[in-house]
């Protein structure tokens, strides 16, 4: 009940600021992890696609017709996530922005294509669901371009053999990033000597993980997993080898992985989607009412959230009459924040990546 009353709450607040609400309005959904050990991750996402929105309508919507947000919770869990999606199938949406997380899209999508129905995923990244001609759009780049770039850089630092723990609560994801990365680094000369995999649905005692992981004797620990258990793992490396080098993906890039990380993350190194330091107009102007709206600074999956719902609103604006959404989307280029945003063939896009390392609590860019 509780999850019903707030997503009508917010369908509210999106349609704030158009004048008519008796014109039909254009539905659109929304679907992430919003409970439980993901919601860092889909929260901030919901959250910037819900400004896009509301600042869409504040402007008149589209042709004079309001955006509905209609917002559903996955869980993390197949059986919620196809339910909710069938429920917004329902209620005829023009498009689905989500889910966020790679295992998520890959369930959904039996039900969505059949259907007829554009998704739109703003962080979905695994390496699985490119190269198809299907209705699934991406604006993060596959963990391919990012574990190249990882691989490449930590050889340069002198490391050789990088343990990896992996979370196959997120599998799509987790497994596929683990092969490009073990591909990645062998081609340089170096090597995975062990790779441990756990489910954050049934959280391990990290402690036993970290010390099976340590007696591969490797040079650094990779974790694949979100910011909840990168923390959790860094915590134990920290305790039983305070000096090995900490290595995480973009997966765990969001705000929670500092305030909960403490000391433990001081040193980390991953890969983000954006540069929180960028100057422009553009992105200053969102960061503005991104705080002034949520009391809170944006994060990677706020800016994917919002980039998703501008490139599906301005693709809805440009399409004429009759005209297939995948055909707008394909044909055009859409200003994102810091950078363009353009769809290949298959739906997926290429983004920049910039290294970062966590020093005194802040995120630092260094390439």
């Amino acid at each position: 009940m509780l999850r019903l009353i707030t997503g009508f709450l917010i369908l509210v607040l999106a349609l704030a600021g158009c004048g008519d609400v008796s014109v039909d309005p254009i539905r659109i959904g929304f679907i992430s992890g919003m409970t439980g050990r993901f919601a860092d991750f889909g929260l901030p996402g919901r959250n910037g696609a819900l400004l896009a929105v509301e600042q869409r309508n504040q402007t008149g919507g589209i042709e004079g017709r309001p955006i509905e947000l209609l917002i559903r919770d996955d869980a993390q869990e197949s059986e919620v996530a196809i339910k909710a999606v069938q429920e917004l199938l329902g209620l005829q949406i023009e498009a689905l922005i989500g889910p966020m997380t790679s295992g998520m899209v890959k369930v959904i999508l039996p039900v969505t294509e059949p259907a007829g129905l554009v998704v739109i995923s703003p962080t979905s990244a695994a390496v699985e669901l490119s190269g198809k001609d299907d209705l699934f759009f991406r604006l993060a780049s596959t963990m391919r371009e990012s574990m190249h770039l990882s691989a490449a850089l930590h050889y340069r630092r002198g490391l050789r053999r990088i343990a990896v723990a992996y979370d196959i609560n997120n599998r799509v994801f987790s497994e596929s990033t683990l092969e490009e990365f073990r591909t990645a680094f062998g081609e340089l000369g170096g090597e995975v000597p062990m790779a441990k995999s756990f489910d954050s649905a049934k959280p391990p005692v990290f402690s036993d993980l970290i010390q099976e992981l340590l007696s591969a004797q490797p040079d650094a620990l990779l974790f694949i997993s979100s910011a909840v258990d990168t923390v959790l793992l860094a915590q134990q490396a920290r305790k039983l080898s305070p000096g090995l080098p900490l290595i995480a993906t973009e997966w765990a890039a969001t705000e929670q992985l500092i305030e909960l990380g403490g000391h433990a993350v001081e040193g980390l190194y991953l890969g983000q989607l954006f540069d929180r330091n960028n100057i422009s107009s553009r992105y200053q102007s969102f960061r503005d009412a991104y705080q002034i709206r949520f009391q809170q600074e944006p994060g990677y999956t706020s800016v994917m959230g919002y980039e998703a719902a501008s490139v599906l609103l301005d693709a809805l604006s440009r399409r004429a009459k009759g005209q297939p959404l995948k055909e707008v989307l394909l044909r055009g280029s859409f200003e994102g924040l810091q950078q363009t945003i353009v769809f290949d063939r298959f739906g997926d896009s290429q983004r920049r990546i910039f290294t970062t390392v966590i020093r005194n609590g802040q995120f630092v860019v260094i390439e």
